[in-house]
């Protein structure tokens, strides 16, 4: 029944009215958007790990159910699957640190020639410096850095206290992490409680569905990430480029930002290279890395991502924009795989009927697997609860 429009209403043109009544409801939005984005940045030490946690779970969880499905205990196989992590990470890291000290001499040594060159071709060039200006030139950066010593010391203290906070922050991931492996399917039911009993299972379908994307996210940032890491890394290692290794180490981690993080770290590659090889060695070099993005984004990234995430490359973009003004690079890290869950979860609360994959989703107890494995291979039996979920 349509409510009756008061004499005072009827004397407002009805586009005004309905402009008024729109304009409210959307600066209750905003400000709602403008609590929610307070209360994220003061809890960003909890929240980011908590995030970073959640993309490591994706990856690792599918290893888990995997162990699970094959007779390992759930709460071994989540120990075994950390311990060879962690020790897998810190193998890698270990070889790349020592590639990057054996070459870091012949780096610098060929910095240091580059250097010369470029004085001479200062003084020699078509700009003809003097060389007083050059030295007049070094010793003012000697002199800003020797008056700004207070504000250099006080840098070391700063980043002092940024180590203590990532170690701090690594910890509660690695902790947050491991409850996450065992049972974070039962602490999505206990969450969800605070929803509405009519909606409840709704939401809890979506954000299973939720999960199930960003699993396949992870898995194919995975692979594009080490496509791009071996196609730079094996030109970089045929032009005899130094520190080829680590170099593609950095484009490796940086392919986590999808289109502009292995690009900004293969720049640093094309630095390298013109500081040490030379111009021509630089230019293809940029070659190489144009050929990958292309590669990349032609292929890899409808084929590999195209199947796990459908969104707009402008989402993209703009997702990675937003999360670095927010929180820096780990603001960047983090906002594809959200956009892309919430992209997920909205389409599933949308969807007509949101009983279908309730009862292949939920399941009563961590030691049931929540992805098991494929029909064709041997599974263990899930012990699944009733189509319809509690209302506790």
């Amino acid at each position: 029944m349509n409510k009756p429009i008061s004499a005072d209403a009827r004397a407002v043109h009805p586009g005004v009215r309905i402009a008024a009544e729109w304009s409210w409801r959307l600066i209750v939005i905003f400000a709602g958007l403008l609590v929610l984005g307070y209360v994220v940045l003061r809890l960003e030490t909890v929240l980011i790990p908590v995030g970073l946690a959640l993309l490591a779970s994706a990856l690792l969880i599918p290893v888990v159910d995997r162990l699970q499905v094959w007779g390992v205990p759930r709460s071994a196989a989540v120990i075994v699957v950390l311990l060879a992590s962690i020790g897998l990470v810190a193998g890698i890291m270990t070889f790349v640190v020592e590639q990057f000290i054996d070459g870091l001499p012949q780096l610098t040594d060929q910095f240091t020639a580059s250097v010369t060159q470029i004085q001479n071709w200062l003084t020699s060039g078509p700009l003809h410096f003097s060389e007083d200006q050059i030295r007049q030139a070094g010793d003012s950066v000697v002199k800003s850095v020797q008056s700004n010593r207070e504000s250099l010391t006080s840098g070391a203290l700063t980043t002092a206290t940024v180590i203590g906070e990532i170690f701090t922050g690594a910890l509660l991931t690695l902790f947050t992490l491991i409850f996450f492996l065992y049972g974070g399917d039962q602490i999505w039911q206990f969450v969800t409680r605070i929803v509405p009993t009519d909606a409840r299972r709704r939401v809890r379908i979506a954000g299973s569905a939720g999960f199930g994307s960003l699993i396949g996210y992870v898995r194919a940032t995975v692979a594009v990430a080490a496509a791009d890491a071996i196609g730079i890394g094996a030109g970089l290692a045929i032009l005899g480029v130094p520190l080829a290794l680590p170099l593609a180490s950095l484009v490796f981690i940086g392919a986590f930002i999808p289109i502009v993080g292995a690009f900004l770290t293969g720049f640093l590659a094309v630095l390298v290279a013109l500081v040490t090889k030379g111009f021509l060695t630089a230019l293809i070099v940029l070659g190489i890395i144009i050929g990958v993005m292309q590669l990349e984004a032609h292929v890899m990234q409808p084929l590999l991502l195209g199947r796990a995430v459908r969104l707009h490359p402008l989402a993209v973009v703009l997702a990675i924009t937003t999360g670095i003004v927010l929180a820096g690079i780990v603001g960047g890290l983090l906002a594809v795989p959200i956009v892309a869950v919430l992209n997920t979860a909205i389409r599933s609360l949308l969807a007509d009927d949101p009983d279908v994959a309730y009862a292949e989703l939920h399941v009563e107890d961590p030691e049931t697997p929540l992805f098991p494995a494929e029909p064709d291979e041997p599974r263990a039996e899930p012990r699944v609860v009733n189509p319809t979920p509690p209302d506790d």
